[in-house]
C-alpha cells in the first residue's frame, strides 16, 4: 500500500529506528555518536551521496562506514558512528548477541529469518553484481575498517603542475615525485604518463599490513603519552632495548622474535611494545637500494651503484607498487631518481588469451616451458615482442619463435656440412682470403654484417630489445634466402679453390661474428655457435662467446653502405621480376631471352657505372633465369605511351584544329617535349591538358615500384622452351635423389626414355644436367629392371612431352 510520494530531497534529514539497535555493539557506537546539535544521541539519519546510483532499485541504500572503503570515506566526511562487527577471520566479534561468533558467509537467511520474525521484512530478491574474490582460491572477501598506518602524499592542488610554487611541491610528497619521474627515461613513453596519473589520484600510502610474515615494522607507539619512535636499525634497537633482546639477538628482524623487544618511551619513560603490524611488502621493496648498499654506513660505495641505470618490469601493476615504491623512498631520502632508464612491458597471457592460473589449467612452469621450448626459443618471443601489447604465451607460439632460428640453424648445418665434404678448415686457406674478398657478394654480406653490428648496439643501448631483434631476424634472412642460395655453387663442386676458400672463409667470419652480437640476445645459441665454429678450430680463442668483445671496431672497415644499397635495387628488382612472372604464369624454371631494368639515381650509379656492373646484372639474370639483362637509362624503352588530350581543358583554346589532333593522337603521331608537354599535328599542349598512358610494348610485361622498373620479354621460342624442359627434368631428378635418400655427394647413374623429338629437343641441356645432379653421364635408354638394387623411377610431365626418369647410386670398385 502507498502511503504517499515525495521526491528524495525531501527525505535528507530524516532520522529512524534500526532494526537491530538493541544489540550492545551498536549502542557502544551510537553513544560516542552525536546529533548535529550535539545533545541527542545519535540516531539514523538520511544523507545525501553522488554514488547512489538511478539504473536498479529504489534510490535508496543502506550504507555501513565500518564495511566499505567508499561508505567509511562518507561515513567520515559526516562524523558517522564506524560499526566494524569483524575479525580478522571474517567471524562477528563479541557483542553482536545471537550473531557473534558466526561466519559473515553465514549469517543472510538468519538474518532474513529474523527480520521476518520482527515484522520488518519487505521484499527479498538476488542481485548480480561484481564482488572481489581472492584470485588464489576464489573465496570471497569482506570488507573490515582497521587502523593502519600511511605515508601522507600531501595535497592535490586544484591547478597545472607549472604553476605550483616551490613551498606548495615541498608540501606534498606526491609532486616531489613528479618532478623526479621527469627526470627518468620511460620506454615506451606512456609509461611516463601512466606513472603521472598514479600520482595525480592515489589516496595517502599505506604502509602496514595485518600480518605475520613480512617487514616488521619499527615503529614503537606508547599508549601512555602517544609518542611515536621510529627505530633505524639493529646497533640503534640494542641501544635502547629495556627488555627482549637476548631473545632477538641472532634473529632475523622478523616476528615473532622482535616482538620480544621493548623500548623506554623516549616521552614517559614507559616500557613500549612494537606495533603488531608488518610493512607492506611494496615498502620493504622500495627501500632495497638504501637498505643494501650500506646507504647510512658507506655512503661513497653506495653512491658508486646509485642511480641503477635501468629497471624492467610489468607495466601495468607495477605504476603503483614496485615503480611508485621506489620513487616513493628516493624522493623522500635523496630527492633524485632511483633510476635512470626504465623498460616496461604488458601482461602475459595464455595462449588463449586468459591470464595463466593453474586453476585455468593454463598455466605453465617456467623449467617446464625451458625443458620442452628452449630457453633461448622464450627469451626470442619476449625480445620481439611489443613492450606495450600483451604476450600470448604457450608452445604454439614457442613454434612460431623457434621457426625463425631454425632458418639460422639451418645456414649452420650447411656450412658445416659442405665444410666438411670438402675439408675445409678456417686456419690456413680461408683467412688470408676474407680481408679484402673480390666476390660482390662476399663483400655485400660482410658490409651487412658490420651494418648489423653497429645498429644492434645503438638499438639496444636505447633498450630497444625489439628493434635489435627484428634486425637481426631480418640479416639471418638476407643470409639464408640471399647470400647462401646466390652462393651455393661455390660451396659445391666448384674447381676453383680460391673461390671457394674465399666463400667459407667469408661465411665462418659472418657466423663468428654473428654469434657474438646474438649473444645479449640468445646466449645458449651464441655460445654454441661461438664453440663449434670459433674455439673448436682455435684453442687459444676466447671459452666463450661472452668472453669476446662487441664486433663492431673489428667489423667497421668493411662497411659500405653505397654497396648495400645498390645490393637492395637489385634484390628488389627479383621480387618484382617473381611477381611479374607469376602474373604472366611463367615458371621461374622457364627461361626468359630478356629483362630490362631502370634504376633511380643512386642505385643506377651504385650498379650500372661501378666495377660491380657485370656482377649485379649476373646476379639478377641467374635468380630471374633470364639469358640477358639490360640497364636502361630511360623507361620509355621499356612502354609505349600514348597521348590522351583532355578536350574539355582544349576545346575552347584550339576551335578548328580539334580534329586534326585527336586524329594525330589516335595514330599515335606525337612529340614529347621537356617538361611533359606534347606536341600533336603541329600544337603544343601543356602537362595538364593531355593525360599520358603508358602500356607495355607488345611481347613485354612491366611492374614498377620505389622507383624500379623491370620488363621481361613473354616471348619464348622453341630453343627456351626446349631449356625450361631440361630444368624441369633437373628438378625432378633431384627430387628422386631426395626420395632415395642420398647423400649430397652420392653420385648416380640416370637413365632418359622418351620420344625421338623430345630427346632430340632436350639433347643440348644433358651434359648441363648431369653435372648438376651428380650423374656420371644421362644414359637415353630403358633402365635395366629393378633387381632390388635401389632403381628409383619418376615420370615427369613436359612441355615437349612426358618423360621417364630413373636413378640409381653408383658404385665404384676399389
Amino acid at each position: 500500500e502507498v502511503l504517499e510520494e515525495r521526491p528524495g530531497r525531501e527525505l535528507v534529514g530524516w532520522t529512524y529506528a534500526g532494526p537491530f539497535d538493541e544489540l550492545p555493539a551498536v549502542q557502544d557506537a551510537f553513544a560516542q555518536g552525536r546529533a548535529e546539535d550535539g545533545t541527542s544521541p545519535y540516531l539514523h539519519r538520511v544523507v545525501p551521496w553522488d554514488e547512489v546510483g538511478e539504473e536498479e532499485g529504489t534510490g535508496i541504500v543502506h550504507t555501513a562506514p565500518g564495511a566499505g572503503a567508499e561508505d567509511f570515506q562518507l561515513g567520515k566526511s559526516l562524523g558517522l558512528p564506524v560499526i566494524a562487527p569483524l575479525d580478522e577471520s571474517g567471524v562477528y566479534l563479541t557483542g553482536y548477541v545471537w550473531l557473534t561468533g558466526r561466519d559473515a558467509s553465514d549469517v543472510a537467511e538468519p538474518i532474513v529469518e529474523e527480520l521476518r520474525r520482527r515484522g520488518r521484512f519487505y521484499r527479498l530478491e538476488t542481485i548480480t553484481h561484481r564482488y572481489p574474490h581472492c584470485w588464489r582460491c576464489g573465496t570471497a572477501l569482506v570488507f573490515r575498517v582497521v587502523d593502519e598506518w600511511y605515508i601522507s602524499m600531501g595535497e592535490v592542488y586544484d591547478k597545472p603542475r607549472d604553476q605550483l610554487t616551490p613551498e606548495e611541491v615541498d608540501r606534498s610528497l606526491r609532486y616531489q615525485i613528479m618532478e623526479v619521474v621527469d627526470q627518468i627515461r620511460w620506454i615506451p613513453g606512456f609509461g611516463y604518463e601512466r606513472e603521472l596519473d598514479w600520482l595525480r589520484t592515489m589516496h595517502d600510502w599505506m604502509i602496514s599490513k595485518k600480518r605475520y610474515w613480512g617487514l616488521a615494522l619499527p615503529i614503537y607507539d606508547c599508549a601512555s603519552c602517544g609518542t611515536v619512535e621510529v627505530i633505524g636499525g639493529r646497533e640503534e634497537l640494542r641501544e635502547k632495548a629495556i627488555e627482549g633482546w637476548e631473545r632477538f639477538e641472532g634473529h632475523t628482524p622478523h616476528r615473532p622474535w622482535v616482538d620480544a623487544v621493548k623500548i623506554a618511551c623516549a616521552g614517559c619513560g614507559v616500557p613500549v611494545e612494537r606495533i603488531r603490524d608488518v610493512g607492506n611488502p611494496w615498502l620493504d621493496a622500495g627501500i632495497v637500494p638504501f637498505s643494501t648498499l650500506h646507504y647510512r654506513e658507506d655512503p661513497e660505495y653506495w653512491r658508486t651503484w646509485f642511480p641503477a641505470d635501468f629497471i624492467t618490469e610489468s607495466f601495468p601493476g607495477q605504476f603503483r607498487n614496485w615503480f611508485y615504491s621506489l620513487l616513493a623512498m628516493s624522493t623522500v631520502l635523496r630527492r633524485e631518481p632511483p633510476f635512470k632508464a626504465i623498460f616496461g612491458y604488458a601482461l602475459l597471457f595464455g595462449e588463449d588469451g586468459r591470464p595463466m592460473h593453474k586453476s585455468s589449467g593454463n598455466a605453465i612452469e617456467f623449467n617446464e616451458a625451458a625443458e620442452r621450448m628452449g630457453a633461448d626459443v622464450m627469451r626470442w618471443m619476449f625480445a620481439r615482442a611489443r613492450p606495450e601489447d600483451n604476450i600470448l604465451f604457450g608452445y604454439h607460439t614457442a613454434d612460431e619463435a623457434r621457426r625463425e632460428l631454425l632458418v639460422l640453424w639451418n645456414v649452420i648445418s650447411f656450412f658445416a656440412t659442405y665444410a666438411r665434404i670438402a675439408g675445409w678448415r678456417p686456419e690456413g686457406e680461408g683467412r688470408g682470403i676474407i680481408g679484402s674478398p673480390p666476390n660482390l657478394l662476399d663483400r655485400w654480406i660482410l658490409s651487412r654484417t658490420a651494418s648489423l653490428a653497429s645498429e644492434v648496439q645503438v638499438d639496444l643501448g636505447a633498450y630497444a630489445a625489439r628493434a635489435a631483434s627484428l634486425r637481426i631476424g631480418s640479416f639471418i634472412e638476407e643470409l639464408s634466402t640471399w647470400y647462401l642460395r646466390r652462393s651455393r655453387r661455390r660451396f659445391s663442386r666448384n674447381d676453383d679453390t680460391v673461390e671457394r676458400s674465399a666463400a667459407f672463409g667469408t661465411l665462418h667470419r659472418v657466423l663468428a661474428l654473428l654469434a657474438r652480437i646474438l649473444a645479449p640476445i640468445l646466449p645458449f645459441l651464441a655460445d654454441t655457435i661461438h664453440r663449434e665454429l670459433v674455439l673448436a678450430a682455435d684453442p687459444n680463442a676466447p671459452e666463450s662467446v661472452h668472453l669476446t668483445r662487441w664486433p663492431d671496431s673489428e667489423i667497421g672497415a668493411s662497411h659500405d653502405p653505397e654497396l648495400e644499397a645498390a645490393m637492395t635495387a637489385i634484390v628488389r628488382a627479383v621480387e618484382l621480376g617473381r611477381t611479374v612472372r607469376s602474373r604472366e604464369n611463367l615458371k621461374l624454371r622457364q627461361p626468359l631471352a630478356r629483362l630490362s631494368l631502370a634504376l633511380p639515381g643512386a642505385a643506377l650509379r651504385a650498379v650500372g657505372r661501378g666495377p660491380d656492373r657485370g656482377a649485379f646484372l649476373g646476379l639478377l639474370a641467374e635468380e630471374l633465369n633470364v639469358h640477358e639483362v639490360v640497364l636502361i637509362d630511360d623507361e620509355s624503352e621499356l612502354v609505349e605511351r600514348r597521348v590522351k588530350p583532355l578536350l574539355p581543358k582544349i576545346g575552347r583554346k584550339l576551335g578548328p584544329a580539334i580534329p586534326a589532333v585527336m586524329a594525330a593522337a589516335r595514330s599515335n603521331e606525337v612529340e614529347f617535349l621537356p617538361g611533359g608537354g606534347v606536341r600533336l599535328a603541329g600544337v603544343t599542349l601543356a602537362p595538364d591538358e593531355v593525360e599520358i598512358l603508358a602500356s607495355p610494348r607488345p611481347g613485354t610485361a612491366v611492374l614498377a615500384d620505389q622507383g624500379i622498373l623491370v620488363a621481361i620479354d613473354t616471348s619464348l621460342t622453341d630453343e627456351l622452351r626446349a631449356e625450361g624442359d631440361a630444368r624441369e627434368l633437373q628438378r625432378a631428378v633431384q627430387d628422386l635423389r631426395r626420395v632415395a635418400e642420398l647423400e649430397l655427394t652420392d653420385e648416380i647413374e640416370l637413365w632418359l626414355e622418351g620420344s625421338g623429338a623430345l630427346l632430340d629437343r632436350l639433347r643440348p641441356y644433358l651434359t648441363g644436367v648431369a653435372i648438376e645432379t651428380l650423374a656420371s653421364e644421362v644414359v637415353l635408354a630403358t633402365p635395366p629392371i629393378d633387381g632390388g638394387d635401389g632403381i628409383r623411377r619418376s615420370e615427369v610431365p613436359l612441355e615437349g612431352g612426358s618423360a621417364s626418369v630413373a636413378l640409381r647410386r653408383r658404385t665404384t670398385l676399389g
